[in-house]
């Protein structure tokens, strides 16, 4: 895949962190990578943004876009519109991303919050530039209690704009889980009708980038260039439960 749109359930979730996982397991794997974020929220100028932060994880191979940025930490358009920009359109992010990707083997793109969140006055999201884009989309997701209706909603708003999940990552795993996000692991793939493609811990981004990049492939599946196992490590944390 030349292009993988990653979103989510919602904010603060770990989709920049899942991101830079994924970027680093493909700079390992000798590929050149670019991350484009359509529109950073929430940042003043010059202060470091999500593309930045992958950078900083990943690898200063790595190239990054931003769009546009605006200072309130609200939703695109509501942001832009209070910052009295120009929002970012659909057609933009595609523009962007088909450039990117004559000169990268692979292009993420990182959203703003969730799926469907608006990016302009007419209602356009993130997946709308997936499907100009034709692009899978990778859904990151809580691990804990509330997860699995988020899940099924962002999968399905997908499907009905003929728009297909790659699969879905935890975006930060506990380092003690409880009942919910355990029993989770197995439920996921079924609410989502996708694959589970990797549970990222929580605290990763706190990593330095040596050790941010030596441990990425254990949390990610082979299909996103990783080791991690699915049914081995459901069944480790079920076996936590006692079931």
């Amino acid at each position: 895949m030349t292009v993988i749109v990653v979103s989510g359930t919602g904010t603060e979730i770990g989709k920049t962190v899942t991101t830079a996982a994924v970027a680093a397991l493909a700079l390992a794997a000798g590929r050149g990578v670019a991350v484009l974020k359509p529109a950073q929220t929430g940042v003043a100028p010059g202060e470091p943004g999500d593309a930045d932060e992958v950078t900083r994880l990943a690898g200063e191979e790595i190239t990054t876009l931003e769009l546009a940025r605006f200072p309130e930490p609200l939703a695109p358009n509501t942001a832009a519109r209070r910052a009295g920009m120009a929002p970012v359109r659909p057609y933009e992010v595609a523009d962007a991303a088909r450039k990117l990707a004559t000169e990268h083997d692979l292009v993420l793109i990182e959203g703003a919050g969730g799926l469907l969140v608006r990016y302009d006055d007419e209602g356009a999201s993130l997946a709308d530039a997936a499907r100009l884009l034709a692009a899978p989309v990778l859904v990151v997701t809580p691990a804990g209690l509330g997860t699995l209706n988020m899940t099924a909603l962002t999968t399905e708003a997908l499907r009905a704009r003929g728009l297909s999940p790659l699969g879905v990552t935890i975006g930060s795993w506990p380092a003690a889980p409880d009942l919910a996000a355990r029993c989770n692991l197995a439920d996921l793939p079924e609410q989502a009708a996708a694959p589970l493609l990797g549970a990222v811990p929580e605290k990763a981004g706190a990593l330095s980038r040596a050790d941010f990049r030596a441990r990425a492939g254990a949390w990610l599946a082979p299909e996103l260039g990783g080791t991690w196992d699915a049914a081995a490590f459901t069944a480790r944390e079920a076996a936590a439960t006692g079931n």
